[in-house]
């Protein structure tokens, strides 16, 4: 509540009225801004808000860049990059005359979006009353194929193999090394596509073997999965270390991968998200958090991928997690673990090793540009002053949400991959050089003792966790 003073020095500048204590439904695209909380300069959501929120008439010239003066409180923060579909706010705000969020929007980028308002009770905070929150990361089909974009220690150990994998020439180009490569192919363009590639190469164990060399590429127009003709060189003959004779020829063979996201993977991918439901130790997936601390303690309520949606040519699997609260990176360290042993670079025990508090490793983390933040709930509120106060909820705004979401947030990420290969990149980067604890519990670690924090009674709002999220 504000104190006597704090009110006339709200009413200085609002036309005497007294503001009233709302819950602001709103978007935005991450892209460009260092999160969602404020900080002293940093490019960031809140930073855009405040003053859109002063210019809008909202808040007083008086308390401009006091947030704590109008009781400002977010239901979630949000790192670097991450966008949101369903974030609210809530605060004292004058919102008369009609067209406050008109107004809002005038004053605020195209991608942040204003979706409307909700009357709430004078105690509301948009952080402590949210009890539920919802991420949604997407996440290109390819990244949990395990032959598709290989490090460069992997694919010099699959020489000689029955697999053969060469790295990709356009990931080479963004900065990666790849095997020397001759020939024909020298300077080509390469493009994304999976190609099988049929030789007769003699080995020292047997004679000719008919041998099929998986290449991966990818190009700056992820579009083109599998139209484009590619030529592709030999392999030089001392990178190899294979007996090849000078004379034969090697034909190349088109065609498209045959990984897909099928039944098979998406039960085991699902089975592998599923480890994370419930109350552990997270505190191998976020960062500066001691394993004691009880903050560390998270409640993961589902976690589940069933969905494949294709954006500008490229197939991503929607992966829906459902928690209470999480901490910086959680969420994008709890991917990342989960497609290091979907590409079988980790064992599947490693998610329980890792809720351990005697055990301190390193998780890789997946880029952050296919994250945003779904949708923010307050059942209990909700319950509680259903006969006297509006819903805070984004039932009302629905079709605005898919709309922005569609045209700020899917775009963005599906661009993005296109154009940077931010996931192509990270996953020539997953091998145990780089992660050398994806090993862990390989060699004789102990990986017996999972500490798991007992469940909190969702239903009680006391015992909700008012952590706000923080991914």
């Amino acid at each position: 509540m504000l104190t006597e003073d704090e009110t006339d020095l709200y009413r200085g500048g609002g036309g005497g009225k007294e503001p009233q204590k709302v819950a602001i439904v709103f978007a935005f695209c991450g892209v460009g801004y260092q999160g969602m909380q404020k900080n002293p300069g940093a490019k960031t959501i809140e930073g855009e808000l405040e003053e859109a929120l002063f210019h809008a008439g909202a808040v007083p010239e008086s308390i401009r860049g006091k947030p704590k003066l109008y009781d400002f409180a977010r239901s979630a923060r949000t790192d670097k990059g991450v966008s949101a579909v369903g974030q609210v706010v809530s605060g004292r705000f004058s919102v008369d005359p009609p067209g406050f969020v008109d107004r809002l929007n005038s004053n605020l980028p195209n991608q942040i979006r204003i979706f409307g308002y909700k009357h709430v009770t004078p105690s509301f905070s948009s952080k402590k009353f949210c009890d539920r929150r919802r991420y949604v990361y997407l996440l290109p089909v390819f990244a949990l194929d395990p032959i598709s974009h290989r490090d460069r220690e992997a694919v010099m150990a699959s020489l000689g193999s029955g697999e053969v994998y060469v790295k990709c020439i356009a990931c080479s180009e963004r900065g990666r090394k790849v095997p020397d490569i001759v020939g024909n192919g020298k300077g080509t363009n390469f493009v994304t596509k999976s190609l099988t590639v049929q030789s007769d190469i003699l080995s020292n164990k047997s004679s000719a073997l008919r041998t099929d060399v998986k290449i991966e590429a990818l190009s700056s127009d992820l579009a083109s999965l599998s139209s484009v003709d590619v030529q592709v060189a030999r392999i030089q003959e001392d990178s190899c270390k294979l007996n090849t004779s000078s004379s034969e020829n090697i034909k190349i063979t088109e065609a498209k991968s045959k990984f897909c996201y099928g039944e098979k993977e998406k039960e085991r991918f699902n089975r592998i998200l599923s480890c994370y439901v419930g109350s552990y130790n997270f505190h191998n997936f976020t960062t500066r958090m001691k394993a004691d601390d009880p903050a560390a303690y998270r409640h993961i309520i589902s976690f589940t991928a069933n969905t494949v949606i294709n954006l500008d040519g490229i197939e991503f699997i929607k992966c829906k997690v459902l928690g209470k609260s999480f901490m910086l990176h959680q969420i994008r360290k709890m991917m990342g673990l989960a497609v290091a042993i979907m590409r079988n670079c980790a064992s599947e025990s490693l998610v329980q090793t890792a809720f351990s508090k005697d055990v301190d490793i390193t998780v890789p983390m997946a880029p952050e540009a296919g994250l945003y933040l779904d949708e923010c709930f307050f059942t209990s509120y909700n319950k509680n002053f259903e006969d006297s106060h509006e819903e805070v909820s984004m039932e009302a705004f629905k079709e605005e949400a898919e709309a922005f979401k569609l045209k700020h947030i899917y775009s963005h990420i599906g661009a993005t991959e296109r154009k940077y290969g931010n996931m192509a990149l990270w996953l020539h980067s997953l091998n145990h050089r780089n992660y050398p604890d994806l090993n862990f519990g390989s060699h004789g670690h102990n990986t017996d003792q999972v500490l798991v924090h007992k469940k909190v009674d969702e239903t009680h709002h006391e015992e909700v966790s008012y952590d706000e999220s923080l991914v």
